[in-house]
Parts: structure tokens; sequence; C-alpha cells
């Protein structure tokens, strides 16, 4: 499996820190190439110009920009989704980057 990008967004990129560090460590676990990252909503279209970004995934705190991030993502062909809320809350690194590798299709 090449490695992957996995792009969270939040509203100020502070809360989502924490969740990555839990999906690094479950990438490391798998043995599975992944460079795993938190920008806030306004960061987020310099880092999809910046990045080779293989899935995106919104904090439940900015999931009203979800039609927003459609628009720009669509034609880029990158999936997204927002964090299940008891996932993102219960910080589940786990099940965050089953839910990416799902978006994914691999």
């Amino acid at each position: 499996m090449a490695k992957k990008t996995i792009m969270l967004v939040c509203s100020a990129g502070m809360s989502t820190s924490l969740l990555v560090t839990k999906m690094q460590k479950a990438a490391e676990e798998r043995g599975m190439e992944a460079d795993i990252f938190a920008v806030s909503a306004s960061d987020a279209d310099n880092n999809l110009e910046a990045k080779d970004v293989s899935v995106l995934l919104l904090g439940p705190q900015v999931r009203f920009m979800k039609s927003q991030f459609e628009q720009k993502l669509a034609p880029k062909g990158i999936p997204f989704d927002v964090i299940n809320m008891s996932d993102y809350g219960m910080m589940n690194g786990e099940k965050v980057l089953d839910q990416a590798i799902a978006l994914i299709g691999e």
C-alpha cells in the first residue's frame, strides 16, 4: 500500500492534534505509511494546494462546512466525510483511521 496523506480539518487545528497522534500510532502498529495531519478550516485550501491529499476528514465542529468542501474536493476526486462524533469525542484513532481507509477504498 502506498503512503496515504490524511488531512483532518477542525475549527482551530488544536483539538484534532491529539486525534492525529492516536491515528499515527494506529497506523504504525499496522505497518501503514501515512502522513496524518490536522489543519484549521482557514488553512485547508493552502494544504489542499500544497499536498497530495488522499482523504479529508472534517471534525464534527465544522460539519456545517461539508457542502463547501464538497465543491472544492469533487473536481480533485478527493474523498471526504465528517468524523463520527463519538469516535472524535473518545479520540478513537483506530476507528477514525478505519474511516479514512474505507473512504480511500483500499
